[in-house]
């Protein structure tokens, strides 16, 4: 796992997934502090800790994570984290008002500990933003490198919300734009891989830069047209949950 955040870390700058990632993300903050900036934000598998940036626009932000090479690359960078699980989240209840978990949920058993753990520690009110990887039909190398449990429908992540005592106010589809191409890699992968030898770094590698730049662009468009068309299909799940 802590080769994997290593090359993760190397790419979270430049990369178009990561790029696109944020302008989906950098948004619905946006929009849940409302112009507040004091808020208390933590985000719950932070791994490196890149995405912290995109919090602590709004408020106080730190991290948690188990991998203790990502927390070591966090720290490096400035960020205020510790090593914490998921599942049980050493923070008093009703302290957050807004907890996120990027990409964490598809990778561990409890699911439905974690995101319960995350309803405890924000305060009534708060917010929960998770993205999850999507549909089954797109497992691939990354999924195998990754050890992904499970890929998620709408409608089971809108179930999960709701056992876990939240409330779902939007659940949709992003990167939208990339699904064809990630369905025809995801496919190739799978038929060929009992030929080939498994490669957890190809997906995490930044293309060219001329490749990089266009699909860049892609997924910028696609995010400011999400904002006012849902998206029919996609590789993740973006979901905001409110705790009432």
């Amino acid at each position: 796992m802590d080769d994997l955040l290593e090359l993760t870390g190397r790419a979270e700058a430049a990369h178009f997934w990561f790029r696109g990632f944020r302008k989906f993300v950098a948004p619905v903050l946006h929009d849940l502090a409302g112009g507040r900036d004091r808020l208390m934000l933590v985000d719950c598998g932070c791994g490196n800790g890149h995405n912290i940036g995109l919090l602590r626009a709004h408020g106080k932000a730190l991290g948690f994570d188990v991998a203790e090479g990502g927390l070591a690359r966090a720290r490096a960078a400035g960020w205020t984290v510790l090593r914490a699980d998921v599942t049980q989240i050493p923070f008093a209840s009703d302290v957050f008002d807004v907890a996120t978990s990027f990409d964490v949920l598809q990778c561990i058993d409890g699911d439905l500990a974690a995101l319960r753990e995350m309803a405890r520690i924000v305060k009534p009110g708060g917010a929960v933003v998770v993205t999850m990887a999507a549909l089954e039909v797109l497992r691939g190398d990354h999924s195998e490198a990754w050890q992904e449990r499970r890929r998620y429908t709408p409608v089971m992540a809108r179930r999960l919300v709701e056992a876990a005592g939240l409330r779902a106010e939007r659940v949709a589809f992003v990167f939208a734009s990339l699904f064809p191409l990630m369905l025809a890699v995801r496919f190739v992968q799978r038929l060929s891989r009992p030929f080939r030898a498994h490669d957890a770094a190809a997906d995490i590698a930044v293309p060219s830069a001329p490749v990089n730049a266009l699909l860049t662009a892609l997924l910028s468009g696609e995010a400011a047209l999400a904002r006012r068309i849902p998206m029919p299909i996609g590789s993740s799940l973006l979901v905001v949950a409110r705790k009432d």
